[in-house]
Order: structure tokens, then sequence, then C-alpha cells
């Protein structure tokens, strides 16, 4: 089984399936995971974070994202990032995100919210360990 570079991953995250599985941890220590668009900005993964994730992001910050595309052994492709979140709630940081994820999905400038969702919050993951895989490659 052959692994992705670093650059492997960023371009798979960039171009590749739209929506990874997050892991935060519950109050009685269990995964909570769920699936949730995403978008990068530099090296850091951000999301939207409301209900059980936020409260268990609040209490733990250390999270697991699983991006992962294939159908048959030959052709599975993933990555597993183990990160920190860091909640995202200042307004000014609120509206460049949200304009930051409509760049990402392809909105016009033009097009571009001029205001957060009120009571939206985001949060950045910071990578801190990769694990990968392309069974694709030779």
């Amino acid at each position: 089984m052959a692994e992705m570079t670093r650059d492997e991953i960023y371009a798979w995250l960039d171009h590749g399936p739209q929506w990874l599985r997050v892991a935060t941890v519950g109050s009685d220590g269990y995964p909570h995971i769920v699936p949730l668009g995403y978008f990068r900005q530099g090296d850091d993964i951000v999301i939207h974070m409301r209900g059980q994730r936020r409260v268990n992001v609040r209490r733990n910050p250390s999270v697991c994202l699983l991006l992962d595309a294939g159908s048959a052994r030959n052709d599975l492709k993933g990555v597993v990032i183990q990160g920190d979140a860091t909640l995202v709630e200042d307004p000014a940081d609120l509206i460049e995100l949200t304009r930051a994820g409509a760049r990402a999905r392809g909105v016009p400038e033009d097009q571009l919210p001029t205001e957060a969702r009120r009571g939206r919050v985001f949060a950045r993951i910071r990578p801190v360990k990769f694990a990968s895989w392309d069974n694709s490659k030779p």
C-alpha cells in the first residue's frame, strides 16, 4: 500500500471528495463522528461547528478527520488527519472564513456573502499527524 506525499494529500483535499468525517471526543470518552463539508486554508482544514461537535471541541480540541474514496481494493485512497481544533467566533474572522468557504465552492467574487450566518462558528484544524494510502499507486 503506497502512501501519499504531503503535496498529494493537500491536492486531494482541495480537489477530491467534498465531504470528510470529523471525529470529536464526547464527554463519555467515545468518538462522535459526523460527515461535514470542509475547505483548506494553508495547512489548516476549516469546518463548520455546531451542536455536539462544538461542545466536544470546547472540552477537548483533539480531533480526527477521515477523507476516503474507492469502490475496490485497488482504487482505495484515503487520509487520516489528527489535529488540534481552534474555534473561530470573532465576527470579523467569521465573515472572512464564510467568504473563503464560498470562494472554495466556486462562488464568484461579486456574489460572496457580506455577513456570516447568525450563530455560525468555524473550527480551524491544525494537522499534527497524517496517515494516508493510495492503492492506485504502483
